[in-house]
């Protein structure tokens, strides 16, 4: 086959070799798709897009994940150097994240991660920093005691001017804790979800709801998840998808890459002055905690996590484990929220995403996204550093994705 490209080659007929060399490699890509390689778990069932939707043109301006096709042959699809570079958890919804070095997790994710919200005792809504953007300035701090009955505490504190006085609840309520606490079922996304009040650890003049109103400048309790699984929608890549989270948006993990951030950067530039984007982002930088990502990647290019449906992260083989990547990430107006001060811009990032990352996903057509929502297949601990493999991609891999 080589030498037939040659030939178009060298016989001036660059353009068609071009293109026969691409169809080469999208059949190589295929072949490969429904074989096992010797180390590979079973496929999860996956369908590439509809009928209905795979006429669907990404617009120009969009930036989209590409893969060489000669890399579509190689082992791990030629990612070699891809590492976890940060780690993020939150243990209360909406409110300021903590990197760390190293985090276990579940199939529900990472340990201590969106396992407590804040939510409205009247409409029973889940309140998030959509609503209400100083919630990103509450501080939760993971203080782990196994000496205590219930494995330490998480211990949240507030700005300094707000008059709100730090408090403690249990880390992992006992039993006998969940069982006297008031439940409570409140809503996100349209499902109900149980939860428990939660009860300071220390008796005091407030309790850990009064505290919490008192910042927020209205009813409000801090509640915790309950052991009641909160299911998972599926998804257009994975129809038959089993698996359950706490109180994230959709899934248990967000994945992003590091040089995505690059190029929106260069589209906030390229937008100074227009739509809103003001002058002095010029010179401020944009920081992945503002899309509250669990898992931030180095070392796979732009918006790689794209094209990925099942990966593989350790060093060694009895580290590693398996996530899946169910969906693309549809972005809100939440990451337009500053996490250090609590303003929200009134354009970036998401006008410049619009501009950008909009018509990426056939299931959030007129949605921007950012990022992937993932899966774990299993328990274990991740530490940034780790290595992460690409066992497999996803099957609608366009000509646009290839170069």
């Amino acid at each position: 086959m080589s030498s037939t490209l040659d030939a178009f080659v060298g016989s001036g007929k660059p353009f068609v070799a071009g293109l026969l060399g691409l169809l080469v490699a999208v059949i190589l890509f295929f072949t490969r798709s429904f074989k096992e390689t010797g180390n590979a778990t079973p496929p999860l069932k996956a369908t590439s897009i509809s009928s209905e939707t795979s006429s669907y043109v990404v617009p120009s301006t969009s930036r989209v994940a590409t893969i060489d096709a000669a890399h579509l042959t190689l082992p791990g699809f030629g990612y070699d150097n891809v590492r976890i570079s940060k780690l993020l958890i939150h243990p209360i919804k909406s409110c300021r994240g903590t990197s760390v070095r190293s985090a276990r997790y579940t199939p529900e994710g990472l340990e201590n991660d969106r396992l407590w919200c804040v939510v409205d005792p009247e409409t029973r809504a889940t309140i998030t920093a959509r609503e209400v953007p100083k919630m990103v300035l509450i501080t939760p701090e993971v203080v782990v005691d196994e000496a205590l009955p219930y494995g330490g505490v998480l211990r949240i504190s507030f700005p300094e001017d707000s008059g709100c006085e730090t408090f403690e609840v249990p880390l992992r309520p006992t039993t006998e804790q969940l069982d006297r606490w008031e439940p409570f079922e409140n809503t996100l996304w349209g499902s109900e979800i149980d939860s428990r009040i939660c009860e300071k650890c220390s008796p005091g003049p407030c309790s850990a709801s009064e505290i919490m109103s008192l910042y927020f400048g209205k009813p409000v309790h801090l509640v915790v998840k309950s052991q009641t699984p909160r299911i998972c929608s599926p998804t257009e890549n994975f129809p038959e998808l089993k698996a359950s989270a706490v109180f994230q948006d959709g899934y248990p993990l967000l994945f992003i890459t590091e040089e995505s951030l690059e190029v929106i950067e260069a589209a906030i530039q390229s937008q100074i002055g227009k739509a809103g984007v003001e002058e002095r982002w010029k010179k401020e930088r944009l920081v992945v905690e503002r899309f509250r990502p669990n898992v931030v990647l180095q070392g796979a290019g732009p918006f790689a996590e794209d094209l990925w449906e099942e990966i593989n992260i350790g060093e060694t083989s009895t580290e590693r484990q398996d996530f899946i990547l169910v969906s693309k990430c549809a972005r809100c107006l939440l990451p337009n929220v500053n996490p250090d001060d609590g303003t929200r811009d009134k354009a970036v990032p998401y006008k410049p995403l619009l501009k950008i990352r909009v018509g990426v996903d056939a299931a959030n057509k007129r949605k921007p996204c950012l990022g992937c929502n993932g899966i774990p297949l299993g328990c274990g601990e991740l530490r940034v550093g780790d290595r992460v493999s690409v066992r497999r991609l996803v099957q609608d891999i366009l000509p646009m994705n290839l170069k």
